[in-house]
């Protein structure tokens, strides 16, 4: 067991930020002596004497066998991981990575309809195929779930050929699905299991959350340490366990993916945010899931709302499925209001902001940065908003539930891979020219930033009825290179 006291990173960062040297190296504001006023101002100076570049004593983050190198095994350790890669590209290029790392061109990999942009990024610089399953519906509150072992069983039944399975877990709403069952069936075929956890960090630092990824026999995980820990924006992790997954093959997928010039900033911040959790993991968490089980309860009372949780109907047939106690989801449209209005409403004039508005909800995320004080300003913000702009009936929309029929229906299959349509030569057509074209743009709604459309689909109508909806009811469209969203890329005939 290593000692998790230790700050490896972070104690030879600070040793070299307040050593008194003339530098002649980048970057070019020189420990903060040449950084604009303005900037100064908002920071302070005292961060920008840390924004070091790859000095000798700091380690090279693609080829470690310093204090990188050891903060790695920390993570690795504390996290439940065999080896740890320290991101400074987000969980965006984890996931880029491990897909990189498992399959060539033309090969298969099985995965949800609703993952993150970042794996159809992926699937276009592996050229592997997708093989799409998809994950349980709620129409009624229009949130898909997670994928079931049933559905992974079948694709494998169909495609033994896969190379890997990838899996979200948990999704942004904080439902997880079985994971031991879905691991247990990839590894019959002798294939690994990729986990999107993006959202999952905290899960192995306290028994009420669910079980981390790892601990559940998933052979790679991407977790983003700064979503739900205390590392900075873009700070992330990588972790494998097991022999199905090449870690020289991570190693050389990441140097093509991350940048030459990694923050150290961003390096530290894991290193501090491990041992943090080492540490006091339990108690802070604790203490988080108090604080959303407090806000779960008071929103619950309040007329007009309710709060997402394990006894939907839609979740009921898999008891194995479970739901993160500090992603709280409120459903506002029996007050007759959009997600959207609601969180402009709570945004501008009442002082709350979520993490992700949609149709007919709003999501906040309750972590270990949040206080009392936030928990009762939200609960009075939702009192305000039920009491003071509920309008006299409710808002039905089923566009959700279209679209998701259409894509389960009629979406399934790439008519080419989604590298060749990325890479074609395109044309840009008028969003009612484009009908039954073959898409060249990743479109999303974001966040989360699951698309609606990617590169070799077929576009649909309901796709594009569901997009403009977002669009008119106060989303942001987001992927596509027309940010009006009046146009849209598409396949040459």
């Amino acid at each position: 067991m290593l000692n998790q006291n230790q700050t490896p990173l972070l104690d030879t960062l600070k040793a070299c930020a307040e050593h008194p040297h003339a530098p002649f190296y980048t970057p070019g504001h020189k420990q903060g002596q040449g950084i604009s006023q303005p900037l100064a101002d908002l920071f302070g100076k005292a961060v920008f004497r840390a924004d070091l570049p790859e000095l000798a004593e700091l380690d090279n983050l693609f080829a470690p066998n310093g204090v990188i190198q050891q903060a790695q095994q920390l993570a690795a350790d504390a996290f439940g991981a065999q080896r740890t890669w320290f991101l400074v590209n987000g969980s965006t290029c984890g996931v880029e990575a491990a897909i990189l790392a498992t399959c060539n061109t033309g090969d298969k990999i099985i995965l949800p309809r609703n993952v993150h942009s970042s794996a159809i990024a992926g699937l276009i610089l592996s050229g592997a195929i997708p093989i799409f399953v998809h994950p349980e519906y709620d129409p009624l509150l229009d949130i898909a779930h997670s994928i079931t072992p049933g559905t992974v069983q079948a694709a494998l039944e169909q495609h033994p050929d896969a190379k890997a399975v990838l899996m979200v877990y948990p999704t942004y709403y904080g439902v997880c699905g079985d994971l031991d069952a879905i691991a247990s069936l990839v590894h019959q075929y002798n294939i690994p299991l990729l986990v999107d956890e993006a959202h999952g960090a905290h899960f192995a630092f306290h028994p009420q959350l669910p079980t981390p990824a790892l601990a559940a026999c998933a052979d790679l995980t991407v977790q983003s340490i700064h979503k739900v820990l205390g590392a900075m924006t873009q700070a992330s992790m990588l972790h494998v366990q097991g022999n199905r997954i090449d870690g020289d093959r991570i190693s050389k997928a990441l140097q093509l993916l991350q940048s030459t010039s990694p923050s150290y900033l961003l390096l530290a911040s894991l290193d501090a945010a491990r041992q943090q959790m080492a540490l006091h993991g339990k108690q802070l968490m604790s203490r988080t899931l108090q604080l959303a089980e407090e806000a779960r309860t008071r929103i619950s009372l309040i007329p007009g709302l309710s709060v997402f949780n394990l006894t939907n109907p839609s979740l009921q047939a898999d008891r194995e499925v479970k739901l993160d106690r500090t992603r709280l989801t409120v459903t506002v449209s029996d007050l007759g209001l959009t997600g959207f209005e609601a969180d402009e409403i709570l945004n501008d004039q009442l002082g709350v902001t979520a993490e992700l508005p949609s149709l007919q909800h709003l999501t906040f995320i309750i972590s270990l940065g949040n206080t009392q004080e936030d928990i009762e300003r939200l609960v009075d913000g939702f009192a305000t908003l039920a009491k003071e702009y509920r309008r006299t009936s409710p808002l039905v929309t089923k566009v959700g539930e279209e679209v998701w029929d259409n894509l389960v229906n009629s979406v399934g299959y790439l008519h080419v891979s989604p590298r060749e349509a990325f890479f074609a030569a395109t044309e840009t057509l008028r969003l009612q020219e484009t009908g039954d074209r073959i898409c060249a743009e990743i479109v999303c709604p974001y966040p989360p930033g699951i698309p609606v459309l990617m590169p070799g689909e077929v576009i649909s109508k309901a796709a594009l009825e569901y997009l403009q909806t977002i669009q008119v009811m106060g989303g942001f469209i987001s992927g596509c290179a027309d940010t009006s969203f009046q146009t849209l890329k598409v396949v040459k005939n």
